[in-house]
Order: C-alpha cells, then structure tokens, then sequence
C-alpha cells in the first residue's frame, strides 16, 4: 500500500480500506455513499476482484455469492456487519446511529448479513465489470 519503507500497519491505520465486491450494485452504492461522506479522505477502497485484495486478503471462497464486505483497520480484518460497523464507527457523528445493529449479538446479525449477501446480485443487481473510479476519486481506489 505506498512506498518503500512505509509502515503497513501505520497506513492502514490512516486509511483503513474497504474491500467491496466490484461488480455489485448495493457495494457499489455503499462506496459511493461513503466518498460523499467521507470528507477527510479517510477510506481507501478496493475491490475484492483486484491486486490488494488478492494480496492482503485470505483466500475468497469460489462462489463470490459467499463473499462479504471487508474493512482493515489499525484494529484487524473485519468481515459481514462488522465491516459496515467499522466505516460507521469511523466515519462518527450521525454515522454512530447505524452502527446500532451492533448491540445484536453476531451470532443474529451475521445470519441477516448472510441472507442479505447472498440475494445482493438479484435485488441491487450486477455489473459486467468492475468500477471504474473517476478521475477525482483515482487516489482513493487501490488495484
């Protein structure tokens, strides 16, 4: 992530990054409601078909119907709701009321988050391709 001689840990904790799944319309929406949001420039964002991911990740399931949104930070890996908590946490503010789920113990979250994870192609639909970042939001997007 960045030069030589950069502390990973350190950058992550900068600039915590969101694995998404690329071709997904509600991951997408979510990125690009966070870029709006995210006025400090906090959040790097990756897609979990690319480089970073394949580089930084543990291997994806196969079934990409299997995959979840992913958000490093200072903290660790977080996967399913916790991801989303996370970037809320981070974000703070009016953004701390949606981390609320959070207080539902995993072990009934993670279940909705499953069902949710794998109908998202069918309700928020699919692209043909991976995100394209403009050319504002090139710096923010990692391969």
């Amino acid at each position: 992530m960045g030069g030589e001689g950069r502390d990973p840990q350190a950058e992550v904790a900068r600039h915590p990054i969101l694995f998404f799944d690329g071709v997904c319309g509600m991951c997408n929406r979510f990125v690009d409601i966070l870029l709006k949001a995210d006025r400090r420039g906090l959040f790097r964002f990756a897609p979990l078909q690319g480089e970073t991911a394949r580089r930084m990740l543990p291997p994806l399931p196969g079934d990409p119907a299997e995959w979840s949104l992913m958000y490093l930070d200072e903290r660790g890996l977080h996967d399913h709701w916790d991801a989303s908590l996370g970037v809320y946490r981070r974000l703070g503010g009016l953004w701390l009321l949606l981390a609320l789920p959070g207080i539902i113990p995993r072990r009934i979250r993670n279940p909705l988050y499953r069902v949710i994870a794998r109908n998202r192609y069918r309700w928020f639909g699919r692209r043909s391709a991976c995100r394209v970042p403009t050319p504002e939001e090139a710096s923010r997007f990692l391969p």
